[in-house]
């Protein structure tokens, strides 16, 4: 069967031419979604949060980034904002509304005067434009901003009064005719027509932003009318028609408009706007994930991720089960079974089949975008169930794939950001991306790093410090400023202080799932007497004073993963970063490392780190935190060759050979290190000697020889 072509590809010829628990979340009553809609009007238009949300978020003006990388890179994009003319952007929407373009170029890639996705990328500046606003609260920014707006309530008035053709409705705004959408309903595919409703859904989605994050009333009310547009386009369509739109690769993907169209409820109360997110229910795949079977091989990743985000936001307002099963169901058959080591899914825009890692390196893994997305399912689902593992996963694919994703040096014609990220050996990463789908979700990435640094319960009772990055909170509700610092993602000490305010608050502090080299965590120099245990949150319950400091140290260590379907093909970490070996060469590199092994029983005996932080060396290879945006080819796995059972220089010639799991000799013996003594060490190669021997692993002759090798070796404490 023929691959079906990605929408990189076509972009290119153009331009050349563990299953999640189930719980029981709570419904939103009637009376809950009016006191919403109420807090929201008399917060300025602030998407409210959900009765049904244990946790809820700060606002991005509440959290200020400290110094440090990420902070660069969102100055990076920052000044891409600032510079980029308003112009480009709205050139495709005026023109389709027969206005004035005023001389001004699309912005190019698939965003052109003819591109069947138009429109899209404007929606995505939007965001990014309201999200540094918000950030920063620059008049500058809220002009451009204001600007954008009323530009496009122009040209959803000038296509109601004067379109041609008429639209069908005088709430629809797009950057081309409505063809697409009509064309879409008799079943119209890929590249004849691209993506309708997932432009549509960037669009919506910037203008509630503007609303949201900026306090545009003007955009709720052109983001109103075109979900007025939405529901009568898509209300009187059969549900069967609407399940086989859904079901057409690319042409039938809609983005978040279920997400988009119950957010717009959230903030008008119009059951219609409700109705029409309920259209989009994708029924097969909706109703496989919440029973969850696994029928995702095959299956745009990005079509259908954004999809269960909705379906979340869904349940926050109709309170049915299956839309936050399925929800859950979808995320624990990515989060792990299709992620590879920075944090993203897929091969060429494709999910692949469950633990298919090896198997897929290449070129064109992990589209940016779909990360996007998984993250912002991960942080809807922890508003309703507030496990670590989803800000484990979060942490990761933030800092290993985002933050990975911007080429560290200024543009201001281009967001300089990554489509695909190649994971197989020698690729390099690709940046730029005007105009493509991750070059939007680029733009948003760079400029919301603070959006999941805290979060409070929906009682106020309790703070949770998901992620470690320089920062400072501003709570007003409790009088609380509590600022962060330290220099993640490098190694260190993490130390919040607090500035202002105090008060009885329990602390929840992340303890990641990789900290296992010990952490230790203080109250104003004490050390606290709680278990701090990796993968779950760290609980520090007091009344609060001014002044207080909560100091957090989590040493990091060099560490492996083992891809799923292969255990010899492996990534090396050094605590939650991802390193990679610079080398052009286009095959595996093989290392070895247990012959360097001494008593401890760590990387570090055979990985030398180097004066230039978080680098290091190995097999004459530099390994680099792959967070540097940088174009240096590299290699972000490897394959494990160890094929005799060596301790130090004392060989025993016997093969290293491996059970079913794939797990050798050599893997079971390390795993029980360090060794406090040279007699301990012995033991334990005798001991799993005989084992071996007992499953027909060694045979008697060789198990004397591992023993004798053993007894020969001089490794070092």
């Amino acid at each position: 069967m023929s691959q079906p072509p990605t929408r990189r590809r076509v972009l290119g010829v153009t331009a050349g031419a563990a299953t999640a628990p189930l719980v029981a979340f709570g419904p939103l009553t009637r009376a809950a979604h009016a006191q919403a809609i109420t807090t929201a009007e008399a917060a300025g238009g602030v998407l409210p949060a959900q009765p049904a949300w244990t946790v809820r978020p700060f606002g991005l003006g509440e959290v200020t980034l400290g110094e440090g990388v990420f902070r660069s890179k969102r100055d990076l994009m920052l000044d891409y904002a600032r510079a980029y003319p308003a112009d480009r952007i709205l050139a495709v929407f005026r023109a389709n509304a027969g206005l004035d373009t005023r001389g001004a170029r699309p912005p190019g890639g698939w965003e052109t005067a003819d591109g069947n996705l138009r429109g899209h990328y404007g929606g995505h500046f939007l965001t990014l434009v309201s999200q540094a606003y918000a950030d920063t609260r620059e008049a500058a920014l809220k002009s451009k901003l204001d600007h954008l707006v009323t530009a496009l309530g122009e040209c959803q008035q000038a296509l109601a009064e004067h379109g041609s053709p008429r639209p069908s409705h005088p709430g629809y705004l797009a950057a081309y005719p409505e063809t697409q959408f009509i064309l879409l309903e008799s079943y119209t595919t890929y590249p004849t027509i691209w993506a309708p409703y997932y432009t549509c859904h960037k669009i919506m989605r910037g203008l509630l932003d503007a609303h949201t994050l900026a306090g545009n009333q003007q955009a709720l009310t052109i983001a109103a009318k075109m979900g007025d547009w939405v529901h009568s386009r898509l209300g009187r369509l059969p549900k069967a028609q609407l399940e086989r739109m859904w079901s057409i690769y690319i042409a039938g993907e809609y983005g978040g408009m279920n997400e988009v169209m119950t957010d717009l409820y959230a903030l008008t109360g119009r059951e219609e706007h409700l109705a029409a997110a309920r259209c989009f229910d994708n029924t097969a795949l909706l109703d496989a994930c919440a029973e969850n079977r696994d029928i995702l091989e095959g299956r745009h990743a990005n079509q259908h991720i954004p999809q269960f985000t909705g379906y979340l936001r869904l349940f926050d307002h109709t309170g049915e089960e299956r839309y936050a099963a399925a929800a859950r169901g979808l995320w624990s058959m990515v989060a792990g079974p299709r992620t590879y080591a920075l944090g993203g899914t897929g091969q060429g825009e494709m999910f692949r089949a469950r633990g298919a890692i090896a198997a897929t390196l290449d070129d064109k893994n992990a589209e940016t975008c779909a990360t996007y997305n998984m993250l912002k399912l991960s942080r809807q689902l922890f508003f309703h169930e507030p496990d670590a593992a989803y800000m484990d996963y979060y942490e990761r694919g933030l800092t290993n794939h985002i933050l990975a994703s911007r080429r560290d040096a200024p543009a201001t014609d281009s967001p300089e950001v990554t489509y695909f990220v190649g994971m197989g050996p020698g690729v390099r990463r690709g940046y730029g991306n005007t105009g493509t789908c991750c070059g939007g979700t680029g733009m948003e990435n760079h400029t919301k790093y603070q959006d999941s640094i805290y979060f409070r319960s929906a009682d106020g009772s309790a703070l949770y410090v998901n992620l470690y990055l320089a920062s400072v909170l501003r709570w007003p509700e409790r009088g609380l400023v509590i600022e962060q610092t330290g220099d993640y993602p490098a190694e260190g000490v993490r130390t919040l202080t607090f500035r202002e305010g105090g008060g009885r608050l329990a602390v929840k502090l992340r303890i990641p799932s990789w900290a296992s080299a010990g952490v230790t965590v203080t109250v104003n120099g004490t050390p606290h007497r709680g278990r701090a245990e990796p993968g779950t949150y760290l609980t520090l319950n007091r009344n609060w004073r001014r002044g207080d400091r909560i100091r957090i140290s989590t040493p990091y260590r060099l560490r492996i993963e083992r891809a799923l379907d292969d255990p010899t093909v492996q990534s090396l970490f050094y605590g939650p970063l991802l390193l990679t070996a610079q080398s052009p060469e286009q095959q595996f590199r093989t290392f070895s490392f247990y012959k360097d092994f001494t008593l401890r029983g760590d990387l570090a005996d055979a990985i030398r780190p180097t004066a230039r932080p978080l680098h290091f060396t190995t097999h004459n290879l530099t390994l680099a935190p792959f967070h540097i945006g940088d174009d240096a080819p590299y290699h972000a796995y490897f394959k494990r060759y160890e094929p005799v059972i060596v301790f130090g220089t004392a060989d025993s010639g016997v093969p290293n050979r491996a059970r079913t799991d794939g797990q050798t000799f050599l893997d079971a013996l390390w795993r029980q290190a360090p060794f406090s003594t040279s007699a301990h060490f012995l033991r334990a190669v005798r001991s799993l000697a005989d084992r071996w021997l007992a499953e027909d692993l060694l045979t008697r002759a060789e198990r004397d020889r591992v023993i004798t090798a053993a007894n020969d070796a001089n490794l070092r404490r």
